[in-house]
């Protein structure tokens, strides 16, 4: 039986290249769905693939809400017919602006962003007194991976309390990501999210018992969304479960999804005799985590040797049997910043490439 990754067309594939399987996509999906309980639970995170042929995807399936990193992936999405787009990351200087005129290109569309300190949230409330929008607000919550947010604590109250009470903003509720939690033993994992997540329950019940709206938590990421969808009122952010990969799959054991983006490679040289070289440089896979970047099937004892811009040699037992201009493929270990190396994607169906997908949110601007 042909391998589920393999391909048939390799002589119209220049490499190296990322190819997409979209029945894989689907079945994700719809698993995502499936744990989630319903569509509506979940706010799938864009920067996993930058594709609006996956937000298609997930729309067809009843998904309309979405998380974002940048104004562009925000655009791309509303274009595609996103009907709630948060942009989860910090809104500082033009990036305020450009979401406004965002917000009035698309009017049909609800946006929503984050903040996590008052010199920011008065800027946005500038500009949206001035724009004549509403920017509909979370409060970014830092609950241990101490890279944006505000701390929990009375700090977190007199916070919200200014949301509640500034011109041109609104309260949307809270928003907590916790990207530092992806331990492999399951209990271990639960009760981690447990602890990092106990004063987010807290912060929530004090702010409605003084009467602040608190209509939504945007929280966890891949690992911790099956244990935080049991909370009615959470919408979990994971992205990653799209396209799966397998530096995601060593970290969550337990949760079953597909991979559906593979990198196609070609040998390009053969070094030495134990050596063959593939033309998968950093340009090609993401290279900010530790070797292997990527694990090829048929060569899954291959160690890596150097790693350069264009170059990746991999040393095996076996080169002799791989010959120069061969095909390989690839899983790799994080897709998200893969597929942003890539201008396009390589649709595959039925084992054939049918089409290019370009990515079209990996771009910092497309028209905002």
């Amino acid at each position: 039986m042909t391998p589920w990754y393999q391909i048939t067309n390799v002589d119209e594939v220049a490499s190296p290249a990322i190819l997409i399987y979209p029945q894989r996509v689907e079945q994700n999906i719809r698993r995502m769905i499936s744990v989630a309980g319903d569509a509506s639970r979940l706010r799938p995170h864009v920067k996993t693939h930058k594709l609006p042929q996956v937000i298609a995807i997930k729309r067809s399936l009843g998904i309309t809400k979405f998380k974002t990193s940048t104004i562009a992936e925000a655009e791309m999405t509303a274009a595609e017919g996103g009907e709630d787009i948060m942009l989860a990351y910090p809104l500082v200087g033009p990036n305020i602006r450009r979401l406004a005129l965002l917000m009035q290109r698309y009017p049909q569309t609800r946006f929503t962003a984050l903040v996590d300190n008052s010199a920011t949230l008065e800027a946005i409330s500038a500009v949206g007194v001035q724009s004549g929008v509403t920017f509909e607000l979370f409060i970014d919550l830092n609950v241990g991976m101490n890279r944006t947010g505000i701390s929990i604590g009375p700090h977190v109250d007199e916070l919200y309390a200014q949301l509640c009470q500034s011109p041109g903003v609104k309260a949307a509720g809270l928003h907590a990501y916790d990207g530092h939690l992806h331990d492999q033993n399951h209990q271990s994992l639960i009760s981690a999210c447990e602890q990092a997540f106990a004063p987010v329950w807290k912060l929530r019940d004090s702010l409605r018992a003084k009467n602040m709206l608190v209509p939504t938590v945007v929280a966890g990421g891949t690992p911790t969304s099956p244990l935080l969808i049991y909370d009615d009122e959470v919408e979990v952010g994971a992205g990653t479960t799209v396209l799966w990969d397998f530096g995601q799959a060593e970290v969550s054991p337990d949760q079953e999804f597909l991979n559906a983006a593979v990198i196609f490679a070609r040998v390009i040289s053969k070094p030495l005799e134990d050596c063959i070289c593939l033309d998968v440089g950093h340009k090609a896979v993401a290279s900010e985590m530790a070797p292997p970047r990527a694990r090829w099937f048929g060569l899954e004892d291959a160690v890596p040797v150097t790693h350069s811009e264009e170059h990746l040699v991999l040393q095996t037992d076996r080169a002799s049997k791989f010959a120069v201009g061969q095909v390989i493929y690839g899983i790799p270990r994080h897709v998200c910043p893969t597929i942003a190396l890539h201008s396009e994607v390589q649709c595959v169906r039925d084992s054939v490439v049918t089409e290019s997908w370009p990515v079209t949110a990996r771009a910092r601007r497309l028209s905002i």
